[in-house]
């Protein structure tokens, strides 16, 4: 299913992900509509994630039991190339969450999956725009969020953010808005 014909079918798994009651302690977590919209996208054939998110089929189960109950993912059955730095992406992450609920562990974990993905990260994630993935920032890493001022792509931000805790610097410019690269890092997002 490609193209525009995947958007109601994402609509209609979103309302129903949306529909199904959350066990009490997770039903006011602020992460329930955004892990909806990445089901529902993962199902509807958009993003780079497998259908378990990224987080292996024992955690995966226990998000849906949690979050969505009696749902079964339809994902397609796919991996994401593994990166060598997911975990110092995954520290990055949760050395900056905001400490608020547990699921913010398994949001940091599928970040640092869709990260390998060749899309821009709401895209991977398989969410429906980037202002979904802005929110997600700010609900579970606000420090991460704040510190993006200049509203760069998320994948490169999180990227910036590791390669210069590594002493690593890949901007040939001593500020962004002197670097040639500019556009693709601030440019608008399709």
């Amino acid at each position: 299913m490609n193209g525009p014909d995947r958007m109601p079918y994402r609509a209609i798994l979103l309302a129903d992900l949306l529909g199904t009651p959350a066990a009490a302690k997770y039903a006011g977590d602020p992460n329930r509509s955004l892990l909806a919209s990445m089901i529902a996208g993962q199902s509807a054939g958009s993003g780079c994630l497998p259908h378990h998110l990224g987080l292996g089929e024992p955690v995966f189960t226990e998000l849906l039991g949690n979050f969505f109950p009696g749902f079964h993912s339809l994902g397609r059955q796919q991996s994401p190339e593994s990166i060598p730095e997911w975990s110092d992406l995954q520290k990055l992450l949760l050395d900056h969450r905001a400490a608020e609920c547990d699921s913010e562990l398994w949001i940091a974990d599928i970040l640092a999956t869709a990260c390998a993905g060749r899309d821009h990260l709401w895209q991977d994630l398989g969410l429906a725009n980037r202002d979904e993935l802005s929110n997600l920032m700010w609900v579970n890493f606000p420090k991460l969020a704040s510190a993006n001022v200049g509203d760069m792509k998320w994948k490169k931000f999180l990227y910036r953010q590791f390669c210069a805790i590594e002493g690593i610097y890949v901007c040939p410019a001593p500020s962004c808005g002197e670097c040639k690269d500019h556009a693709k890092c601030f440019g608008p997002e399709n």
